[in-house]
């Protein structure tokens, strides 16, 4: 009888300690929920967002933040067509623009609303640059160099990509782009990564890109785009109205404008944005 009531006490001990204990839910932790945070990102912050969230992470165990990285025109269709997202960063005002119900609507034509408005900020600034492969066999060492018989290819952003529009913009301005379409000299990528890779790879003479980009993969940068050749790069920022963590959004946005990511985001060339 003894052994019986002492058998069934360390069932019931045993049950209560399992009871208390539970399995790890989605925290990995008893008692804490996980919450995944979806944040669509130009693939220009790749490597900061990237820093950033090992930073919040610290403080933020119970948090996940779920990255995609492209375009912000590809971004912003996938938004459009119903993606999850909670949080949406682009490297233009434009693809902001048009989510927002509060932007013009010569921008946002189909009158689209699915950004939360009152989130909406501009994060960073960053800057366009010319650069080339290592060693710069063609000799390019300037902007106006890309209207001479030293280049026979570069590399540009598609136009629905933010840094495609600059670099339209730029060599518009300088009175280039048609003679280097005409002359069939222009090779696209899809997203600046793309741009980067191929001037990485030696495939063209040089490359329009971010001076963040040029900085991450250690690119050569012969100069700035010429001023006022094209509108300021600005990153603006908002939680979506379809955020299925619209708090928890807003908490990570709210940590990227913070003193504790400036130095990241500096660091690789973004100037942050007051």
């Amino acid at each position: 009888m003894k052994k019986t009531v002492c058998a069934l006490f360390s069932a019931l001990l045993a049950g209560s300690l399992l009871a208390a204990c539970g399995t790890d839910g989605p925290s990995g932790s008893a008692g804490v929920e996980k919450k995944e945070v979806v944040v669509f990102a130009a693939a220009s912050m790749t490597e900061t967002l990237n820093r950033a969230a090992e930073l919040y992470g610290k403080d933020h165990p119970e948090v996940d933040l779920i990255f995609t990285f492209d375009s912000s025109g590809t971004l912003k269709t996938q938004i459009q067509e119903g993606a999850d997202c909670d949080l949406f960063i682009s490297a233009a005002q434009k693809q902001m623009d048009q989510l927002d119900a509060a932007a013009d609507s010569a921008v946002n034509t189909e009158g689209l609303d699915l950004i939360q408005t009152k989130t909406r900020v501009d994060l960073l600034e960053n800057k366009v640059v010319l650069v080339v492969p290592e060693g710069d066999p063609a000799g390019i060492l300037s902007f106006q160099d890309i209207g001479t018989d030293k280049l026979s290819l570069i590399a540009l952003g598609n136009a629905d990509v933010p840094v495609g529009q600059y670099s339209q913009e730029i060599l518009t301005e300088m009175g280039l782009w048609d003679e280097l379409n005409q002359q069939h000299k222009i090779t696209f990528g899809s997203n600046v990564k793309q741009v980067t890779a191929q001037v990485a790879e030696g495939a063209v003479d040089c490359g329009i890109i971010y001076a963040t980009d040029a900085y991450s993969e250690g690119l050569r940068i012969v100069a700035a785009a010429p001023e006022g050749t094209h509108r300021p790069v600005i990153y603006p920022a908002a939680v979506l109205k379809n955020a299925k963590q619209p708090q928890a959004a807003q908490d990570f946005l709210d940590f990227l404008r913070s003193d504790a990511c400036r130095a990241i985001f500096e660091e690789v060339g973004f100037s942050v944005v007051s």
